[in-house]
């Protein structure tokens, strides 16, 4: 890895917009139709962002370059409920969005961590960052009591599951989107499981 990485908790209120960019940049593609328009995405993500459920890496200079969300009983790092939703959408683009994204949801459950999002700019690929904030997520969980941490890859994205495997992840199921993969962009995801 060249120049340092630090991993943290949390962001500042003034690094939310950098954060919503990085999380648009890598979901976008997968959540355009529910989040969209982009610019409406952005103050979505911005404003719903929390800092609770975040771990971010910074480069040498203090710039965001990474960010690995989670999700816990709490809350997630990209939440949000009918007021927020509606405050940027309108009732009616709020009360679809809310439909459609009800449909990807994933529950916490009690025996696993739940990862929720990765990203990574992308002069930070390549450069160790996904696995210091794989690192930092795992020793979260640890944390927190958990044994396990639990995340979902789509098909799509065959370098993201590469370093989950290589980190020691394991896949344990699959979940198909059926006709929704015309929505999403994608046709199917898999979770997958590492024991820490």
């Amino acid at each position: 890895m060249t120049g340092a990485v630090r991993v943290s908790r949390g962001f500042r209120d003034a690094d939310r917009p950098a954060l919503a960019a990085l999380y648009w940049e890598a979901f976008g593609d997968k959540l355009g139709v529910a989040l969209g328009p982009r610019a409406k995405g952005l103050r979505f993500v911005a404003s719903v962002a929390s800092p609770g459920h975040a771990l971010c890496a910074w480069d040498e200079g203090g710039r965001l370059i990474g960010v690995a969300g989670f999700k816990t009983r709490e809350g997630a790092l990209v939440g949000g409920g009918w007021g927020d939703m509606a405050r940027v959408y309108g009732v009616g683009g709020a009360l679809w969005r809310l439909g459609l994204l009800a449909l990807l949801t994933r529950d916490t459950d009690n025996a696993r961590f739940l990862m929720d999002g990765l990203a990574v700019a992308e002069g930070g690929r390549g450069r160790g960052v996904g696995t210091a904030l794989l690192a930092a997520v795992a020793e979260e969980a640890r944390a927190r009591g958990f044994r396990e941490v639990r995340l979902d890859v789509v098909d799509e994205n065959p370098r993201a599951r590469a370093l989950y495997e290589r980190l020691g992840y394991r896949a344990v199921a699959r979940h198909s989107l059926g006709p929704l993969r015309w929505v999403f962009g994608f046709r199917a995801a898999t979770t997958m499981v590492l024991r820490v």
